[in-house]
């Protein structure tokens, strides 16, 4: 008999899980109700455990991200705060290091964009910086994400030792005024003035050597030709 009531449990159980979606389960013992119940249950507990998990997989770095959903947005509208020179620029520094073309700056890209900014920074604080901002949790910075970064620091939300911080203050786009100066970073612009006054300073110190040069040649040519006219005196 006890062997007959399990085999008619599992019967059962069997049944339920090959019921299709909307049909009427059949009527039977409160313990045959109480086992409608549980594998809806047991879905909904699995799929909040793997999506728990699938974050958890995401922030240790364990998991391929799954292929982010290709957002058309107009940062005009969506970021009023900022001019339509500002985001410009914004747009400017952004393609500059997107090395790879694919509208993302992924990992090793704003490695070498810490980097150029003379501001390197750890493996794990890169991780940081884009985790700041992700939103949709692809390891990677859309251009949307990265003008998240310059409202965050227009409004004191980056905290003063954080990369983000570092990556805005280094960059010539001021987010607390209209005027800005163009789309390189602060510091390409200002190495790049210090190399024009450097090529222009050592072209001037060339241009007084050559001079120096030409007048002690006109010198010593003036020296032979006396020596040469007293010869025949």
């Amino acid at each position: 008999m006890a062997s007959d009531e399990l085999a008619a449990k599992l019967q059962r159980r069997l049944d339920i899980g090959d019921q299709q979606p909307g049909s009427e389960p059949k009527c039977g013992s409160g313990y045959e109700q109480g086992a409608e119940e549980k594998p809806a249950t047991a879905a909904a507990d699995n799929e909040l455990s793997a999506k728990l998990l699938r974050r958890g997989e995401l922030n240790d770095g364990s998991a391929e991200p799954q292929q982010p959903s290709l957002r058309v947005i107009n940062p005009y509208t969506e970021f009023k705060e900022f001019s339509r020179k500002q985001i410009r620029d914004m747009e400017g520094m952004f393609r500059r290091y997107d090395a790879g073309k694919d509208g993302f700056i992924d990992l090793m890209e704003l490695k070498l964009m810490m980097e150029k900014l003379e501001a390197p920074q750890t493996h794990l604080s890169l991780k940081n910086m884009i985790k700041e901002v992700d939103e949709d949790f692809d390891g990677k910075l859309s251009f949307r994400e990265f003008l998240l970064i310059f409202r965050k620091a227009a409004a004191g939300e980056l905290a003063e030792d954080s990369g983000l911080h570092v990556l805005a203050q280094l960059s010539e786009i001021n987010v607390s005024t209209e005027g800005v100066k163009g789309a390189k970073t602060f510091f390409e612009a200002k190495v790049q003035a210090i190399n024009s006054a450097n090529r222009f300073e050592q072209e001037i110190k060339e241009e007084q050597e050559e001079k120096k040069k030409q007048a002690e040649q006109k010198k010593q040519k003036q020296a032979a030709f006396k020596e040469l006219q007293s010869a025949f005196k």
